[in-house]
């Protein structure tokens, strides 16, 4: 019997993977002509590439792993024609011996026509339901009296997981919460199980298989009670916005960081002096504030350039933020300035600490850099008062300070009280 005509004549795709690189080692004419491609084409591409669920290595390790425990594994998915569109598919996967080693066979079946078939025979709320699905990223249905839930293919999808995955309880969602996230999630939906909320809505991140988080867009409602008020059903819709707050993360670091250094800029140093000041005066605890800037750095940029200057000032930057305790915070204040936030301290462990800065950066070395020798720079360093002072007063402090460190011969750590400075208001 050719056994080759009588697998090209099969009405499924077959195909034989590689189950450690998902690489398609053999498959029947249907699997190649049904997504476009010839023979010696096909052979070229792998779940990775003609699956559009299946994205990245560590996802089709995990889906490896569980095809190996499965008998069969069944995923619902899509397969990427070569003219770009889609193909929905349903794929049986196990695990077989050929010639002593270990592949994997998968059956996959075009259900495109069953998909408009079930569509079309939908009744109203199904109909609306389908609609909302495709409208998000999936979607979740809650039997309150039983606790069983409802996870959509598209909502396991999202997540890594094939459509017999997940188990339909509320601990399956519960479990795979951030825990940071938790307890703000679980108050919201509470809210609203009890009345306080018209509707339940939270952002927060949700395990995927692959143990990675992602930023979702959670909202529901109650949309069943029984005799009593009481609650017995809730749907809701979830939206993927991990791509969003990545944005809002890049936006939030370059409005409060300096590019060049990594360090907070200004604009947030003011608002972590307001913080840390007004912590330390709760707790009777003194702050040191210290300004410090390196000397003769225009010289750095007329003899060497600027692009000297950045390595001199990112490098200083690094060895400052080295030294500093777990307690203390550096910013880039402007220029070649920074200031550093000592909590704690008082003003005899500045002048220490300050000195311990003032070394490391004189002990640095710039092999990057030709002909720079040594780089120093000098310090004013100032204590809030026991009775507290405004962030202007500490700040005045510290650049007179500075400025004697300056106009003593620089490369030194000078003190200035804060309460030699006229009054200052709060």
């Amino acid at each position: 019997m050719d056994f080759a005509k009588l697998l090209d004549g099969m009405p499924d795709s077959l195909y034989l993977l590689d189950p450690i690189t998902s690489r398609i080692e053999w498959c029947n004419r249907l699997a190649h002509d049904s997504l476009g491609y010839t023979a010696e084409e096909i052979l070229g591409h792998s779940v990775l590439s003609l699956q559009m669920d299946v994205t990245g290595l560590p996802a089709w390790e995990d889906i490896a792993a569980e095809i190996r425990q499965s008998d069969p594994f069944v995923f619902v998915g899509r397969h990427r024609h070569k003219a770009g569109h889609e193909v929905a598919v349903e794929v049986y996967t196990r695990t077989i011996e050929l010639t002593g080693k270990s592949y994997f066979l998968s059956i996959a079946r075009d259900i495109t026509g069953r998909l408009l078939l079930q569509d079309s025979m939908t009744t109203r709320d199904q109909h609306v339901q389908f609609a909302l699905n495709e409208a998000s990223d999936g979607l979740w249905d809650w039997n309150v009296c039983t606790g069983e839930v409802f996870f959509s293919p598209q909502l396991k999808r999202l997540l890594g997981y094939g459509p017999h995955e997940m188990a339909p309880t509320l601990t399956t969602w519960s479990d795979n919460l951030h825990p940071d996230d938790a307890p703000r999630v679980n108050q919201a939906l509470d809210h609203h199980m009890k009345g306080l909320r018209e509707r339940y809505e939270s952002e927060y991140r949700l395990r995927n298989r692959n143990g990675h988080y992602l930023w979702v867009h959670d909202r529901g409602r109650i949309c069943e009670r029984n005799a009593r008020g009481q609650p017995t059903r809730v749907v809701g819709m979830v939206r993927n916005i991990s791509d969003q707050k990545s944005l809002e993360t890049r936006l939030l670091q370059a409005a409060t960081r300096d590019s060049l250094t990594g360090l907070c800029n200004r604009r947030e140093s003011e608002a972590a002096l307001d913080r840390q000041r007004l912590t330390c005066q709760q707790v009777a605890q003194p702050l040191g504030v210290c300004l410090m800037d390196l000397d003769h750095f225009k010289q750095i940029n007329d003899v060497h350039g600027h692009l000297a200057g950045d390595q001199v000032l990112a490098k200083v930057a690094h060895c400052i933020s080295n030294q500093l305790r777990a307690s203390d915070a550096v910013f880039r204040w402007g220029g070649e300035e920074f200031l550093v936030l000592f909590p704690g301290a008082n003003l005899l462990d500045l002048t220490r600490l300050a000195n311990k800065l003032r070394e490391a950066i004189q002990a640095l070395e710039w092999p990057d850099v030709p002909q720079l020798k040594t780089v120093t720079a000098s310090f004013g360093v100032t204590e809030m008062p026991a009775g507290g002072a405004s962030a202007q007063a500490l700040l005045l402090a510290a650049d007179a300070a500075l400025y004697k460190a300056k106009d003593q011969g620089r490369n030194q750590v000078v003190t200035y009280p804060c309460e030699a400075l006229p009054s200052q208001p709060e």
